[in-house]
């Protein structure tokens, strides 16, 4: 007799939050994990990447300090430290897993999922063995996703690092001198500003016409500059045709698919960061009635719900932006519609925003202009520079500095904000007033106040609540709450 449970949550991320919620609601519930409890995000992503990314950071602030008139000798890295640090935040995931198994009503299978039926589940063990088959009356499913290798020739014996990897078996005891880092995206980016700052020589080998590709085309190209300026070599429209080893260094063959040259380039690893693909492929999908698109990611509708009843997805594995925090806010609308007898809640998507942490950082919300162009919608754009405002200045940043970053914002009828992009010192931050205001879009209808009377809400979702809102000064909030004074309204697009 199969066992059973009320719920089983596979992937334990952002699905440990509808575990806890299960557990508190006193139901019966397993949880599947096929490596390190956290998810991506703890143990080989965001938080990791982050105790190596302030460093680097650090590093780079301290070459530009002589602007304004304080001088530092050339840092020392203590990459036994940095990296003693990094995995203490990795390794809390064997407090997790110790204290998940100790908890009344959970029982914790190690191991891949896979489904042998609408309901049923089996685990294949981390020796190979399967573990008897369980039922669940509600199935999480939340496994995450992974790095995808691209068919390079040899590639699997010349040998090389993604970022599982790298926080994980590969990760070396000291640096490398030389690096090439195949993609061009976030991942890429994070890690070529870590490594270069760090002295190792970094190349970027990318496809694409430029590095960044989901941001704003200046942006990139600001991002380009001060990647040359810090000696990283960058391939732009290469492809990787072949790869091998050769005494102590690794060799790619890469073509311009432009001028179609073919040159070697050679670095003591490779560290492959093409992008991601899903691990729906390991779940035996097959035995289901759960639908995958075209690329693997599960289909799942405004409730979260896949084509099979009672059964959902959250996080990278739905392929609806592979961002931890998109995928915690998932998370939470489950939870409600799972355990609380409120109307059901539909996730939405208007404003989702993602911030790179490189050097110079990278954050946005929302369209981009050549989006917004695309769907041939009104709009008018307005910039404004760090120079140009006092703590921007107080930095020591100029019109004529290289790392002269921007904000740049996209408007819409009624001063709707239809996207905010960020680049420069704080990015992250600066963005985020951004994402509340987009995240009240919607149009509020006429309603009786007490003692006051009829009135009309205006359009919520615009900028008018910074326009009418007093500014820190000075501080960097400057920025983006002046760019509102530079939007171009002649410049009709």
């Amino acid at each position: 007799m199969k066992e059973s449970f009320d719920i089983i949550v596979i992937g334990s991320g952002a699905g440990l939050m509808l575990m806890e919620s299960a557990l508190a609601n006193g139901l019966n519930c397993a949880i599947i994990e096929k490596s390190k409890f956290g998810g991506t995000c703890l143990t080989k992503g965001c938080i990791p990447s982050k105790m190596l990314v302030y460093p680097a950071d650090l590093i780079r602030e301290s070459e530009k300090a002589d602007r304004v008139g304080v001088s530092f000798k050339k840092p020392f890295v203590d990459w036994e430290k940095v990296s003693k640090r990094m995995w203490q935040q990795i390794n809390y995931s064997e407090k997790m897993e110790t204290n998940l198994k100790q908890l009344k009503n959970l029982q914790v299978f190690n191991g891949t999922a896979e489904f042998t039926g609408e309901k049923t589940l089996r685990v294949k063990q981390n020796d190979g063995s399967y573990s008897h088959e369980i039922k669940g009356k509600t199935i999480i499913v939340a496994p995450g996703s992974r790095s995808f290798v691209p068919p390079i020739k040899n590639i699997e014996q010349t040998g090389y690092v993604t970022s599982e990897t790298f926080f994980g078996e590969k990760f070396p005891k000291k640096l490398w001198d030389s690096v090439i880092i195949v993609g061009g995206g976030a991942v890429s980016a994070e890690f070529a500003h870590i490594f270069s700052s760090f002295g190792t020589k970094v190349t970027i080998v990318e496809t694409k016409s430029r590095i960044l590709f989901s941001e704003e085309e200046e942006i990139s190209a600001f991002v380009e500059a001060e990647f040359k300026n810090n000696s990283i070599d960058i391939l732009l429209n290469s492809n990787v045709i072949s790869s091998k080893k050769l005494n102590a260094f690794k060799t790619l063959t890469v073509e311009n698919t432009v001028t179609k040259e073919v040159v070697d380039i050679s670095a003591d690893e490779i560290f492959i960061a093409s992008g991601i693909q899903s691990n729906g492929d390991i779940l035996r999908l097959e035995n289901t009635d759960i639908q995958t698109d075209e690329r693997g990611w599960i289909k799942t509708n405004e409730y979260l719900e896949t084509t099979q009843k009672d059964v959902y997805a959250i996080g990278d594995i739905n392929g609806k932006y592979q961002l931890r925090h998109k995928a915690n806010y998932e998370a939470e609308i489950l939870m409600h519609n799972l355990f609380s007898d409120g109307a059901k809640k539909a996730a939405c998507y208007n404003a989702v925003p993602w911030a790179v942490f490189t050097n110079p950082q990278v954050a946005h919300v929302g369209m981009t202009e050549r989006e917004a162009k695309n769907l041939g919608i009104q709009y008018w754009v307005g910039k404004n520079f760090f120079s140009q405002i006092a703590g921007g200045t107080a930095m020591g940043i100029t019109d004529d500095s290289s790392d002269n970053g921007f904000v740049k914002i996209i408007v819409g009828k009624e001063k709707t904000i239809l996207g905010a992009h960020v680049v420069g010192p704080h990015a992250s931050i600066l963005v985020q007033p951004f994402v509340y205001l987009m995240n009240a879009n919607h149009k509020c209808e006429n309603r009786q106040i007490e003692k006051i009377g009829n009135i009309a809400c205006p359009q919520l979702g615009s900028y008018m609540p910074i326009n009418d809102s007093m500014i820190i000064h000075p501080s960097l909030n400057e920025l983006t709450a002046w760019v509102i004074g530079n939007i171009d309204w002649k410049d009709k697009k």
